[in-house]
């Protein structure tokens, strides 16, 4: 029997995965199809029964987005919702914008992978030129966050991630997690992989092979100590979840021509 149940999901389809552009902290809403996987996350929830106390999500519109849709289906809107950037996706520096199957063709399907799903390799960082820059460093959000904008990342690798993760892992959702409390964390792909490599102690070389898809939630089931008492379950239909997780996959990969 588990002592605590944690739900995390990424969020649903942003509307750059439509042009398969690395998004990263460029603020993006939902896609109409995004929108479609966060209902369907809130009515397949409150179908098994979940009755959350408290949801964290990342300062980004997708993540916020998606807790919203999800909680409004569940007849549940009144749960408070608390957000950080320490729960935002992955800062993808220099890549921030482009399109995925480009960099594949151009820099090989290998180095995008190892760019997209390695643990310590961090892509080249944004510099000031760079289109996207202003647009994310002049942000308000940033402004109230608990380090100076000086002091945010231009680049990150999915340690990094997991660095700038634990402090408000450790110290904001553990101790609800502790008190008793039905946690559901809406955040991105990156943090969520990094969050389940902590719980699951999931080793820098298989991390490269763990691959979430959007808008699909993850049950984990810990003890006492917060240890996990098996592997983290998606829960949906399993043939559908793992057409899902090919198609994130298939983003890094040369597109075909058909003739």
């Amino acid at each position: 029997m588990s002592k605590y149940r944690l739900v995390l999901l990424r969020h649903g389809e942003g509307a750059w995965a439509k042009e398969n552009r690395f998004c990263s902290w460029v603020d993006q809403k939902l896609s109409s199809d995004g929108i479609k996987e966060a209902q369907n996350c809130g009515k397949h929830l409150k179908a098994l029964g979940f009755e959350f106390d408290l949801v964290f999500t990342s300062v980004l519109s997708r993540s916020i987005q998606t807790a919203w849709l999800i909680l409004q289906e569940m007849g549940q809107e009144w749960v408070p919702i608390q957000s950080s950037w320490r729960l935002n996706e992955r800062h993808y520096g220099a890549l921030i914008g482009l399109n995925r199957a480009e960099m594949a063709l151009n820099h090989g399907e290998e180095q995008v992978k190892i760019w997209r799903r390695s643990y310590d390799v961090t892509p080249p960082p944004i510099s000031e030129s760079h289109p996207y820059y202003e647009e994310i460093y002049n942000d308000r959000r940033y402004k109230c966050s608990d380090v100076s904008q000086e002091s945010l990342p231009k680049a990150e690798s999915l340690k990094d991630v997991l660095d700038r993760l634990l402090p408000y892992w450790n110290e904001k959702i553990v101790p609800e997690l502790k008190s008793g409390k039905m946690i559901l964390i809406s955040a991105h792909g990156n943090t969520s992989r990094a969050l389940l490599k902590h719980i699951e102690g999931i080793s820098d070389e298989d991390i490269i092979n763990v691959t979430l898809p959007t808008g699909v939630p993850i049950l984990l089931e810990l003890d006492e100590n917060l240890h996990p008492l098996g592997p983290h379950q998606f829960l949906g239909d399993q043939e559908a979840i793992q057409a899902a997780i090919k198609k994130v996959e298939d983003q890094g990969k040369v597109k075909s021509v058909e003739k």
